[in-house]
């Protein structure tokens, strides 16, 4: 076992290599992904009971506060992703470079909407505005206060929730469980190579399902039930479940792949227009 003041000097190197780290992503605009918080997490928490003077609390509160600026920008990094207006610089180089001169005519006929328009102002809008001021209501008399609605607060059961869908009758486990073998029973039967295009496989008749099975795929994927296969370019996202959970994926990186499921998305899809 370290003596006491060993585990100090190692638990405050520690905290110094993850602030700096911290500080690398945030200043030099690094993928925040690269940090791994659950493991920080468990560092910061395997030496807090070391520390007893105020400088190695401060160094322990610095720490925390680098982390969780490190996750508010791996929060903005998902919610720009997600939109389904970011698209990748590289990838729109490529594609640039691939497109024929007739066919980037056309694109531009067809995003080219001129508009013409002419404002001025005339005697006549002066007098109504005038007009408006004057009888405008003072301030205080505008901005009177609303009466806040009362609510009472109460007690509900497992059952009432599942009749009002906010739960589900069967058990997470069970239901992840089921989900994996249809996504494997729907590859043999209209995958190919052992793997199925995503929306073919989360597309359903209404949006809210598509939306609960394309939320139940990302645990599927997240547990080792399945991986996605990611082609840029053919902008192309494949599902290929496994035969077993695979609860550790080699010594590759995981990172996330935001997909946007938007209504706009889905209706693309019901019209054969999404891959």
């Amino acid at each position: 076992m370290q003596p006491k003041r060993e585990r100090i000097r190692i638990g405050k190197e520690k905290l110094q290599r993850i602030i700096e780290m911290c500080k690398s992503v945030e200043e030099r605009s690094l993928d925040p992904f690269l940090i791994d918080v659950n493991e920080v997490i468990s560092v910061i928490k395997e030496y807090f009971p070391e520390w007893e003077v105020p400088e190695d609390l401060c160094l322990d509160a610095e720490t925390v506060h680098r982390l969780a600026s490190v996750i508010k920008l791996q929060s903005e990094w998902v919610k720009h992703r997600s939109t389904s207006l970011y698209t990748d610089p590289f990838l729109l180089e490529e594609k640039l470079t691939r497109i024929d001169k007739e066919d980037m005519v056309e694109v531009f006929f067809k995003a080219w909407h001129p508009i013409v328009e002419l404002e001025q102002i005339s005697l006549h809008s002066i007098a109504e505005a005038m007009k408006y001021w004057e009888n405008l209501l003072p301030l205080k008399e505008r901005w009177k206060e609303f009466p806040t609605a009362e609510f009472e607060a109460g007690t509900t059961t497992r059952d009432e929730l599942v009749k009002q869908r906010i739960l589900r009758d069967k058990a997470f486990s069970e239901e992840l469980e089921n989900f994996w073998q249809e996504m494997k029973s729907k590859v043999k039967e209209k995958g190919d190579d052992g793997r199925i295009r995503y929306w073919d496989f989360v597309g359903a008749e209404t949006y809210e399902e598509t939306v609960h099975r394309a939320f139940m795929t990302s645990f599927l994927i997240t547990y080792g039930y399945a991986t996605l296969e990611v082609y840029p370019l053919e902008e192309e996202i494949l599902i290929k479940p496994y035969d077993k959970p695979v609860t550790k994926i080699g010594k590759k990186q995981l990172v996330s792949i935001p997909i946007a499921v938007t209504t706009d998305n889905w209706m693309k899809w019901k019209r054969g227009e999404l891959k």
